[in-house]
């Protein structure tokens, strides 16, 4: 963006005053903000599920829809919506192993794409929006996409709320999910039309050709940093939006595009975590060398007491069955050795 670029002063509060003069950048920033909510929370759960490659098959799969309702004068994100949609229930009759599925996705998402660059040259106007839709082009959206957007969010975070529970439960084991009657193939093809609603509007910040930026990274990025799902969920969250805002805020300097600096800094940004993960772990590795104290001996021995079948070759599962039963004898008032035959501390 030229023009902009000579108004910017170098002054941050300045130049965002500026940016909001103009109605474009309203959009994208509104725009983009509901879209890096939609993404954070649907990417963790993408990241968590291991459908990092179905997430990404789910744009090409819709491009060839966008491309497609051009020849028919209507607005490419909803054919983008449309193919999307088609893609993701295709991919979840496919069974409850998707993630298993990877040469089968590739191979419809390739033969999308090739239908998708045929119907490009098949329509005799500008394609200027298809070519978007590969790199991403939010600072072009008008009020009705914004709206449209606004009640994508809306329905997606709705449905992920409601899902929350059981869906967390089956990403994190499955088959104890299922063991539990929960309705695993209602939850899989659920999550998938969630994913495809998702990517759709993320492809308006990223394009088709980095969706991995605002669907996969920021997930990635927040399960290095947090434990809990609730955590990760929110720095996911903050991270997809903080990439996104400042994307914006950078184009405003330069004539390059918001999707290039939002995945330059998601992909920085995790390159980062990730050094600094592996660091600490190293770090608390090195310190944690095994030293001879009165602990471990009272433990071995209450071990080979409680397994003398074992002796010295005791597992560790007999070990931890030891620590266990030395917290017990404590709590009733003896001593580890006193239970070199559990009987007596009972």
């Amino acid at each position: 963006m030229p023009a902009l670029s000579i108004l910017a002063s170098l002054n941050p509060v300045t130049d965002f005053q500026t940016m909001w003069h103009y109605a474009f950048f309203q959009h994208a920033f509104e725009a983009g903000t509901v879209i890096a909510i939609m993404a954070g929370v649907a990417g963790y759960f993408v990241v968590i599920r291991h459908m990092a490659f179905s997430a990404h098959a789910l744009p090409f799969i819709g491009f060839s829809g966008a491309t497609a309702v051009l020849l028919l004068g209507i607005a490419p994100i909803l054919g983008l919506l449309g193919g999307s949609i088609a893609g993701a229930l295709g991919i979840a009759a496919l069974g409850r192993r998707v993630s298993q599925r990877d040469t089968q996705i590739g191979i419809v998402m390739a033969f999308s794409l090739g239908l998708g660059l045929l119907f490009i040259n098949l329509y005799s106007g500008y394609a200027t929006d298809a070519y978007s839709i590969l790199f991403g082009q939010i600072v072009g959206i008008n009020t009705s996409d914004v709206r449209l957007t606004l009640y994508a969010g809306i329905g997606v975070l709705a449905c992920q709320a409601f899902l929350y529970r059981p869906l967390l439960f089956a990403s994190l084991d499955e088959d104890v999910a299922e063991a539990k009657g929960l309705p695993i193939v209602f939850l899989g093809i659920t999550f998938m039309l969630v994913i495809a609603v998702a990517a759709s509007f993320a492809v308006l910040v990223t394009g088709v050709l980095l969706i991995f930026s605002l669907m996969v990274t920021p997930g990635a990025t927040a399960q290095y940093i947090a434990r809990r799902p609730q955590h990760a969920i929110l720095i996911s969250v903050a991270i997809a939006l903080g990439t996104t805002w400042s994307g914006l805020f950078i184009s405003f300097y330069t004539q390059y595009p918001v999707s290039f600096f939002v995945a330059a800094e998601a992909f920085g940004l995790y390159l980062l975590v990730r050094a600094v993960s592996g660091a600490l772990k190293h770090h608390a590795r090195s310190d944690a060398l095994p030293e001879p104290s009165a602990v471990v001996v009272a433990v071995t021995s209450s071990s080979a007491s409680f397994k003398p079948s074992r002796g010295i070759k005791a597992s560790t599962a007999g070990v931890r069955s030891a620590c266990v039963w030395d917290r017990i004898m404590m709590k009733r008032g003896s001593t580890p050795s006193d239970a070199s035959e559990p009987g007596l501390g009972v």
